[in-house]
């Protein structure tokens, strides 16, 4: 699964490397860790992601890639309002299961035609040592390169207030040395995948989905970091940095 993350790129940098279109409301009222880097993404956290999608005034124009900010847990187009443009609070989508998102009510509407990527630096996952204590690792590239997640997303309208963007992180069966920390793990692909990925107008090719490419795992080191990650509450660079082997427990 992909439950907690790490990202440091902005909505300027990002869209001027991927030559897309910067779509983020600087005047959106946003948590000091969404407005900059973010050391430990927590799932309803509003994220960046990547679109491709027509310009509304200009529909038989080519999609054009877009950077959007979204809430991370996915909400249905069709969850029930509780109050004035605020959705029902129900269970928090912020992973899909890749192969069975196209058959999966909350999920296959934005399978069909919106799908996303999500950015990050790496993700965490845990497991428990011998003595029962709780072992945060950190999965990133090597060469500490951008990584990018098939995600899907969905927009939610209310009776009043904007619309809500929400989005998901598609998980895998994870591979290789990956397997020590847990049996799942958010489907990356390779920029080759992208534009079939987030193309607007077609269902996506199986084999997107149909699991992750051993190169890019190849690519992959698992870093034994602070147990101060397990509190979302902590929020610095230092949360990346390797644990230290006299004062915890390390699983590698």
């Amino acid at each position: 699964m992909c439950g907690r993350y790490a990202t440091t790129v902005g909505p300027a940098d990002l869209a001027a490397e991927l030559g897309a279109i910067d779509e983020t409301d600087p005047s959106e009222e946003l948590l000091d860790v969404e407005s900059g880097p973010n050391y430990n993404v927590a799932p309803t956290t509003k994220v960046l992601t990547i679109v491709d999608r027509h310009d509304h005034d200009h529909p038989d124009d080519p999609a054009s890639r877009r950077i959007r900010r979204m809430r991370w847990g996915l909400i249905p187009h069709w969850t029930k309002e509780s109050s004035p443009g605020v959705p029902e609070r129900g269970k928090p989508l912020f992973n899909a299961r890749a192969e069975a998102a196209a058959t999966t009510a909350a999920f296959r509407d934005s399978f069909t035609s919106r799908r996303c990527l999500v950015p990050m630096d790496g993700w965490y996952e845990w497991t428990v040592s011998n003595s029962g204590k709780k072992i945060p690792h950190y999965m990133h590239r090597v060469d500490d390169g951008r990584l990018y997640a098939a995600g899907l997303w969905s927009v939610w309208r209310g009776g009043a207030g904007k619309p809500v963007l929400s989005c998901t992180i598609l998980t895998t069966d994870a591979i290789d040395g990956l397997t020590a920390v847990h049996d799942r793990m958010p489907l990356l692909l390779a920029e080759s995948e992208w534009a079939a990925w987030l193309d607007p107008d077609q269902r996506p090719d199986k084999r997107l989905v149909a699991g992750i490419d051993p190169e890019l795992v190849a690519r992959i080191e698992i870093r034994d970091v602070s147990p101060a990650v397990n509190s979302v509450k902590n929020n610095s660079p230092d949360l990346l940095l390797p644990a230290d082997d006299a004062g915890h427990d390390t699983l590698f």
